[in-house]
């Protein structure tokens, strides 16, 4: 039971961090096919990715020791669990609770949320996604067979070609459970009014601030791994060790490349990702945006490449501005202040005038 437990924390935990690194391109996209980011839907994407890692974690770990593995027999007798039901029934005790019968309806319920998923989310009909399942199981299944693909000389768990029978049942009533959701809620297809604006909301605001800030911490990451890498790559251990050069620079590169698409559209990736557009100031073209992008993710970067303690300003720099979002008009928040610009939506044929500024 730990061992369970302990493969779904991190089925859980692979899923958030994958999550993370495709939240920004996920919210770009929902924008521009469906329109907007319901929370259902988010909600749905998220437990399909934590899905996809549980299918894995649970199939093929814990890897075994190669000093102790034990080669597994395949069962290619189909239909032989039928034996063992009838088995179970006639043992002493409630069938409901034999390994035999338990072990079938969790190979059904293991794959059921796949067809409900394929079904939902990517819009296929029953056939679709029962074929998808048995593709899915045939592969885990094969994956077993030839010991993860020869990184083990023998399999390490039974090749079952119940399991496939039972895995494919179960993607199956997933997919037909999935006709209790309303028709217009299936599928990633682009709807019809996903180019008609939507009112500016502060719960739009705030995903596009969410998105500059994993966007931004992704980005720092990413870099300030690839100078550590090149610090030792070129020997250089001791800054490698102080870890201070890494940070600045990758601080500063991901804060100029947000400038420079500031500066290049007047929207930062957030305000990309959702639609956003500020607009409205009476102050030059180049300045306004300038301020848009210190008043936002641009200020929180500088202000965490301040030497020692200063550097968590940031996080008082973060809180204002969350504030601010709920406090001020259409939650233009802190860069609409001092930019003296205004929100509407991208795909708005409304244009402010630049001479009138935003209230």
């Amino acid at each position: 039971m730990e061992d369970q437990i302990a493969l779904g924390v991190l089925a859980v935990l692979i899923g958030v961090f994958v999550g993370v690194l495709l939240f920004v391109p996920f919210v770009a996209v929902s924008y521009r096919r469906r329109g907007g980011l319901s929370f259902w839907r988010f909600v749905g994407w998220a437990a399909a990715l934590i899905y996809f890692w549980a299918i894995w974690t649970y199939t093929l770990l814990p890897l075994p020791d190669p000093d102790e593995l034990q080669c597994r027999q395949p069962n290619l007798d189909l239909l032989a669990f039928i034996d063992d039901i009838q088995r179970a029934i006639a043992a002493p005790g409630s069938p409901l609770t034999n390994p035999l019968i338990l072990q079938l309806v969790l190979n059904v319920a293991l794959f059921l949320p796949l067809g409900f998923f394929v079904r939902v989310l990517g819009g296929r009909g029953v056939v679709v996604a029962t074929l998808i399942g048995l593709g899915v199981s045939l592969f885990i299944e094969t994956t077993q067979l030839t010991g993860v693909w020869g990184l083990y000389p023998c399999a390490y768990r039974v090749f079952d070609v119940d399991d496939l029978l039972t895995n494919t049942l179960g993607a199956l009533l997933g997919a037909l459970v999935a006709f209790a959701v309303p028709k217009h809620h299936r599928g990633f297809a682009r709807s019809p009014d996903a180019g008609e604006p939507d009112p500016v909301t502060r719960g739009r605001r705030f995903v596009a601030m969410l998105c500059d800030c994993i966007g931004a911490v992704v980005l720092q990451v990413v870099l300030a791994i690839g100078v550590q890498l090149l610090l030792f790559a070129v020997g250089e251990e001791r800054l490698m060790e102080e870890g201070q050069l890494a940070g600045v620079l990758s601080s500063g590169l991901t804060a100029a490349l947000w400038l420079g698409i500031a500066l290049g559209t007047g929207r930062t990736i957030g305000d990309l990702a959702v639609q956003l557009r500020y607009t409205g100031s009476t102050l030059p073209t180049w300045l306004s945006r300038t301020l848009r992008w210190l008043g936002g993710i641009g200020g929180f970067l500088l202000v965490g490449m301040l030497p020692g303690s200063w550097a968590q300003l940031n996080i008082v720099f973060l809180l204002a501005c969350a504030v601010l979002l709920f406090t001020t008009k259409q939650g233009r928040g802190l860069p609409g202040l001092i930019s003296g610009q205004g929100l509407i939506d991208a795909r708005s044929r409304e244009a402010v005038s630049p001479g009138t500024p935003a209230r």
